[in-house]
C-alpha cells in the first residue's frame, strides 16, 4: 500500500512553507503613518488656509459688503458666506476701478496672454535645442558657453533693469509687448537650458550613436528621437515659464506702458487703490482670477512635472 504522504505532496510541506512569500504587509494605522500623514495634513491646511479665505470672501454678497468688513475686523474671515454670489467675480473682471480709472482685469488678462504665449514658446524652443547640443554634440567652447549660461541664471534681475531699459529704448521697443516678450525669453533660457541639458544627458547615449551610424543628422535626431522622449521635461519647462511669466510684476511695470500692463500690474492697481470703499470681496475675486492660469496648469500636469524634475534636475 502506497504511503499516503507520497500520494499527497502537500501534506509533506511544513507549516513554514505554507506562509505567503514577500514582505509582511504594513498596518495602515501604524504610528509612523499617523505621524507622516498628520504632518502632511497640517502643512497642507496651513498653505490652503489663505486660499480658503480668499475664496469665501470673494463669494460674499456685494450688498452686505459693509457687514463683511465688520466681520473681517472682528476676526470672522473664516466664516462661510451667507449669500453666495459671483457678482464680485464679474465686477473684478469687467468693472474693477483703480481710483478714477476703471482698468478692469480683462484687458490685463489678454495682455498677459500676448506676453506669455510667444515668450514661453521661444524660450523653451531655444533652450531645448541648446540643451540637446550641449549634451550630445560637443563643440569647441561648449563648456565655456554652458558656464556663461549658468552664471546668467543667477544674476539678480535688478542689476540688469536699467541697462535693458536703455537697450529697449534704443531699438524702439520700450513700452511695447514685443520688448517684454524679448526680455522674458532671454531671462528664461539659462535655467531651462540647464534642465534640458541634464535631461538629454540622462537619455542612453547608445540611441544617439545608433542614429548617427544610420546617417541621421542634427535635426533628424532632435525631432525623431529626442523630442518624443522628452515630454516630462517639456512640461517642467512649460510650468516654470508659465508660472514665472504670468506672475511677473517687476518686468511688467518697468518695461511696459499702462495700456500694455499685464494682469498682475492691473491687480496691484485694483487692490492698492485708495479711492472709494474698500471692497475686499472684489479684491479677493481679482486675486483668484489672476492666479487661476498657473494653478490650473499645475493641477493638470502635476505628475509629469514631478517626473521631469526628477529626471532633468538631478542627472547629468
Amino acid at each position: 500500500m502506497a504511503d499516503t504522504n507520497s500520494l499527497n505532496p502537500a501534506a509533506t510541506r511544513s507549516k513554514d512553507s505554507l506562509e505567503p512569500d514577500g514582505p509582511k504587509p504594513r498596518r495602515i494605522l501604524s504610528s509612523r503613518n499617523i505621524l507622516v500623514y498628520g504632518i502632511l495634513i497640517l502643512v497642507s491646511a496651513y498653505y490652503l488656509l489663505p486660499l480658503y479665505v480668499m475664496l469665501v470672501t470673494s463669494l460674499k454678497d456685494l450688498v452686505t459688503s459693509l457687514k463683511d468688513m465688520d466681520e473681517i475686523r472682528l476676526g470672522n474671515i473664516f466664516s462661510l458666506p451667507v449669500d453666495i454670489t459671483f457678482a464680485p467675480w464679474t465686477k473684478a473682471w469687467s468693472e474693477a476701478c483703480t481710483g478714477l480709472n476703471c482698468d478692469d482685469l480683462s484687458r490685463g488678462f489678454w495682455n498677459s496672454v500676448k506676453i506669455l504665449v510667444p515668450s514661453a514658446l521661444i524660450s523653451i524652443a531655444i533652450a531645448s535645442i541648446n540643451g540637446y547640443a550641449l549634451a550630445n554634440w560637443r563643440f569647441r567652447g561648449a563648456n565655456l558657453f554652458f558656464t556663461i549660461l549658468i552664471i546668467g541664471a543667477f544674476i539678480p534681475y535688478q542689476v540688469l533693469i536699467y541697462p535693458i531699459v536703455i537697450l529697449l529704448r534704443e531699438i524702439g521697443l520700450y513700452g511695447s509687448l514685443t520688448g517684454l516678450v524679448i526680455v522674458h525669453s532671454i531671462f528664461g533660457m539659462p535655467i531651462l537650458t540647464l534642465l534640458f541639458r541634464n535631461y538629454f544627458t540622462s537619455i542612453p547615449v547608445d540611441l544617439f550613436k545608433a542614429a548617427r551610424v544610420d546617417g541621421a543628422g542634427f535635426w533628424r535626431i532632435y525631432f525623431q528621437i529626442m523630442l518624443p522622449m522628452s515630454l516630462p521635461i517639456f512640461v517642467v519647462a512649460m510650468i516654470l515659464q508659465v508660472t514665472g511669466i504670468w506672475n511677473d510684476f517687476l518686468f511688467g511695470v518697468v518695461y511696459t506702458r499702462p495700456e500694455n500692463y499685464p494682469m498682475t500690474v492691473q491687480l496691484n492697481n485694483i487692490v492698492n487703490t485708495v479711492q472709494g470703499v474698500k471692497e475686499y470681496n472684489v479684491n479677493m475675486a481679482a486675486t483668484l482670477l489672476t492666479g487661476a492660469v498657473p494653478l490650473i496648469l499645475y493641477f493638470v500636469s502635476g505628475k509629469l512635472f514631478v517626473r521631469g524634475i526628477a529626471a532633468g534636475a538631478v542627472k547629468g
